[in-house]
């Protein structure tokens, strides 16, 4: 049984693209999805699953969402071991960062690193970026809202779709995945 994390991208933003939780765990557990859980209200779940992969997982949920609630919603799927990865390989680990202002953007892909080649990083000081295999770090040192290295790390630059999530939702995500709850293989929790 593999433990996955999905990350649904720009719902219950504004008031738009609205997928209540309720309804995600209904729906992940409608695709066989087991020890479903959620994190906060922006389209984070935790589940696990007897023998699908990442992309079929993620494509079903798309499909689902699309048939039962209207909605294009791109969803990307990370394994619990593919998290502990984004986790451990903080390119920021040890050094002061506020995880309020430290993004990791999931990407659907990698980017080819000639994307942001011409980017200078003492351009953007204190900000500071880095690319690993399929994410994007980004310490937005004085605040997301005006971060000039969040204007320019696009998903047209990067040539990707990505779904972003701050430091304390990356490390919440993963504890998660790590804490399976015992005795739930299957079915919706809080």
């Amino acid at each position: 049984m593999t433990t996955y994390v999905a990350l649904l991208r720009g719902i219950n933003v504004g008031g738009k693209q609205r997928v209540p939780m309720e309804t995600l765990r209904a729906m992940l557990t409608g695709l066989g999805c087991g020890s479903v859980r959620t994190h906060l209200n922006s389209g984070n779940a935790v589940f696990t699953h007897p023998e699908a992969d990442e992309e079929s997982l993620a494509a079903g949920l798309e499909r689902t969402i699309l048939q039962e609630l209207g909605l294009t919603v791109r969803c990307l799927v990370r394994t619990e071991g593919e998290l502990r990865r984004v986790v451990d390989g903080n390119p920021f680990a040890g050094q002061e960062v506020d995880p309020s202002r430290f993004l990791v953007t999931f990407l659907a892909a990698p980017v080819d690193p000639a994307a942001v080649a011409e980017l200078d990083p003492a351009e953007y000081a204190p900000e500071r970026f880095a690319l690993g295999e399929r994410v994007l770090y980004l310490h937005c040192a004085l605040g997301i809202r005006d971060s000039r290295l969040a204007k320019k790390l696009t998903e047209r630059r990067l040539g990707v779709v990505g779904t972003a999530r701050n430091w304390n939702t990356v490390t919440k995500l993963a504890a998660m995945a790590r804490d399976r709850p015992p005795g739930r293989p299957h079915g919706p929790s809080a």
